[in-house]
């Protein structure tokens, strides 16, 4: 019933896509977007992600972009949820396969991206008074408590996917797709459910995965407890590392209200970042947690999400030396951050400067404050 409601104000034409006032988000609409509502990321054989989905969700929200939300959505639940979201998580991936055909390449979910969307779902009924868009998101938020949440320990994580992130007892689990102010929210509208346990908790995860506060891509958790940072699926061969995942630990950590309980011990478990770039011109591409060790210089994504963790962490200089960065990096042929413009890049530019430019506003509660709602 829901996708056949929202298609039809779409065929009614009672969904058009009015002219943006964030020029970030209308350049990134135009570059990576399709008319029919699929993100494409083009150094990835345009491949689309249930994450690209979330998150430009979330901005077209912001951008008060209606007509662009409801062709995210419609593409999204059609082509990565079989049109069933309500009782379907979404792929995770979708694109060109091996036999040259295009649909889903990966049956996986991906837990970050679907409560991303459930948070999109739920705010854009609050904020555009749909109870559609309401009843959906509560409903995926109830789907994802039920898919991919685990207790260790008596406290609930929650897992990168489905399947394939426990092991002997042994829990897997990725910080960046835990925002806390995600997990607020979700307490607050189904405060049944495992949301508020999850949000307290949270920064002693965070802590315990974390060497001389710098984030861990992935922390496993053994069966007796014990925490720690850990290669992707726990593969032996390869070392720890803070990288293209972790950085978002600190975005979301600065985008967070600081009235949100939790907040300020995230700020606290994640100082070494903040130490680091007081005296450092660049963040770092990797750091290897077990050292720590810090290698090459991260890109323009990861200026760009440090920007409101530098600042609520009260590290001015450090901030405007990433503004600059930012600013440099501006094209003004595509309106787009980088030569080529690539798609992680602006996604975390536009959390950022979002936040930063004031667009947005996440109150303590979770709820998306925006300067048009009525």
């Amino acid at each position: 019933m829901t996708i056949q409601i929202i298609a039809a104000l779409l065929s009614l034409g009672l969904s058009s896509i009015p002219q943006s006032s964030w020029p970030l988000w209308t350049s990134y609409a135009n570059h990576f977007i399709q008319e029919d509502g699929r993100v494409v990321d083009p150094d990835r054989d345009d491949l689309t992600t249930s994450e690209g989905q979330s998150y430009a969700m979330f901005f077209a929200l912001v951008a008060n972009d209606r007509a662009r939300f409801d062709h995210l959505f419609l593409w999204t639940v059609n082509n990565l949820a079989g049109g069933t979201i309500e009782t379907t998580l979404p792929a995770w991936s979708w694109g060109k396969k091996t036999d040259g055909s295009w649909g889903i390449k990966d049956t996986n979910s991906a837990s970050d991206s679907d409560l991303w969307i459930a948070y999109d779902l739920i705010q854009a009924g609050r904020l555009w008074k749909s109870p559609v868009y309401a009843n959906t998101g509560m409903g995926l938020l109830k789907l994802i408590a039920e898919k991919e949440v685990s207790h260790v320990h008596s406290f609930p994580i929650l897992l990168p996917a489905q399947t394939g992130f426990e092991h002997d007892g042994m829990t897997v689990m990725n910080p960046s797709y835990m925002p806390l102010f995600l997990l607020q929210s979700a307490a607050t509208v189904q405060p049944e459910g495992p949301w508020g346990a999850m949000a307290a908790s949270l920064p002693s995860l965070v802590r315990g995965g974390t060497a001389a506060g710098f984030a861990p891509d992935w922390i496993k958790i053994e069966p007796d407890g014990t925490m720690s940072s850990t290669p992707p699926l726990d593969l032996s061969t390869e070392q720890a590392t803070g990288s293209y995942d972790a950085i978002r630990v600190y975005l979301w950590a600065g985008l967070t209200s600081s009235n949100t309980h939790g907040r300020d011990d995230l700020l606290k478990a994640l100082s070494g970042m903040t130490s680091y770039m007081r005296t450092h011109p660049l963040p770092p591409e990797f750091v290897i947690e077990d050292k720590p060790e810090v290698r090459g210089d991260g890109p323009i994504s990861f200026s760009a999400a440090l920007i409101p963790f530098l600042q609520e962490s009260r590290a001015p200089e450090a901030v405007a030396q990433q503004k600059k960065r930012l600013k440099d990096a501006l094209s003004t042929g595509t309106g787009l951050y980088g030569q080529p413009p690539r798609y992680y890049d602006q996604n975390l530019a536009m959390f950022a400067l979002g936040y930063t430019e004031h667009r947005f506003h996440i109150q303590s509660n979770g709820e998306l404050e925006v300067p048009w709602q009525r």
